[in-house]
């Protein structure tokens, strides 16, 4: 399985988590190559913690000296976190890509499935106070998203937001009401 490596959305994410890591305990999900992990303890992160499904990325993680973990999302993840960062994949499904990359960029038949999965399962890793990073297109459908937020009580707040020639990226900021 190839690493994601890092691209707009990771750029754009990265920016965000360099402002707000310091002294914060932080969980890189779908970590890919690491960028957002090594960017948060660049930034003085207390605590780092990468978690992927992809083999690949963890030994890779592993091999370069940092705490990671295999874990389909929250799977095998324990304990709580200040931020949790979450790049996923979010475009729509496109019967042309090859399975191999569909796994870094296809969040589902809609494109938000894998972010409702995400967003289901977060809410018993976030600390109290805890904020969560997460990349959205404007070709991933947020309806849903939005309505899920709504019933989780939590509120969301754009951070910043990239126009690229057919989509545009946003980083929104989600926290607890």
């Amino acid at each position: 399985m190839m690493i994601y490596q890092p691209a707009e959305d990771s750029f754009l994410l990265e920016k965000e988590v360099k402002k707000l890591a310091k002294n914060k305990t932080f969980l890189d999900i779908g970590a890919g190559s690491g960028i957002q992990g090594k960017a948060a303890l660049k930034s003085g992160a207390k605590n780092v913690f990468f978690a992927d499904i992809n083999k690949e990325a963890i030994f890779k993680l592993k091999k370069e000296g940092f705490e990671a973990i295999e874990s389909d999302l929250f799977s095998n993840i324990e304990g709580k976190f200040d931020i949790i960062s979450f790049n996923p994949p979010y475009l729509p499904e496109d019967k042309r890509e090859d399975k191999e990359s569909a796994t870094a960029t296809t969040g589902g038949k809609r494109g938000d499935e894998i972010i409702l999965k995400f967003l289901k399962g977060v809410k018993s890793h976030l600390n109290k106070e805890g904020i969560i990073l997460l990349v959205v297109s404007s070709l991933t459908p947020k309806e849903k998203i939005i309505k899920l937020l709504e019933k989780q009580k939590m509120k969301r707040e754009v951070l910043s937001s990239q126009k690229l020639f057919f989509e545009t990226l946003e980083v929104w900021e989600i926290s607890n009401n």
